[in-house]
């Protein structure tokens, strides 16, 4: 039986290009992983600025470095979500990969479909205002647990 990927991070950005959540499973190498969902963008642009419109959500790989290999995802309200897997030498099917965004995208669809969730909050230091600034706040609570949840079922999976 393969061996599921092992989940190091995800990211979720939103359309303007800011972190709506960025959350690490190895501690002490957030900043890695910030420095891989930022670098991701570069790439998910490059993939998506063609001049047909993308049908296909699942972006596939999109780069590896070290010993992490970025695979991204674009919601069709252009939401990036990049997920950071380790490498190992098991063979990482790109169904198992789908599953995850699937099960994330789903995530983020409950947590901005709660109506006590409050995104109009207009903020005076910042220009080009996005409702999904609020990076790590307590409004993304819901969210951080369903993917953490995310987290324990792929580990959980493993013999």
């Amino acid at each position: 039986m393969p061996q599921p990927p092992r989940l190091n991070a995800v990211a979720l950005i939103s359309p303007q290009n800011h972190p709506i959540l960025i959350r690490t499973f190895q501690k002490g190498d957030e900043l890695k992983y910030h420095y891989v969902a930022h670098t991701s963008l570069d790439v998910i642009e490059e993939r998506t600025s063609g001049k047909a419109k993308p049908t296909e959500c699942y972006l596939g790989l999109l780069y590896v470095m070290d010993d992490v290999a970025a695979y991204g995802y674009i919601t069709p309200l252009k939401v990036k979500m990049v997920v950071a897997l380790a490498l190992t030498d098991s063979v990482v099917r790109d169904a198992d990969v789908i599953m995850i965004f699937k099960a994330l995208h789903m995530s983020f669809y409950q947590a901005v479909s709660n109506p006590f969730l409050k995104l109009d909050g207009v903020s005076e230091c910042t220009a080009d205002y996005s409702p999904y600034q609020a990076v790590g706040s307590t409004k993304w609570k819901r969210l951080r647990r369903m993917v953490d949840e995310i987290h324990r079922a792929l580990g959980a999976s493993a013999p």
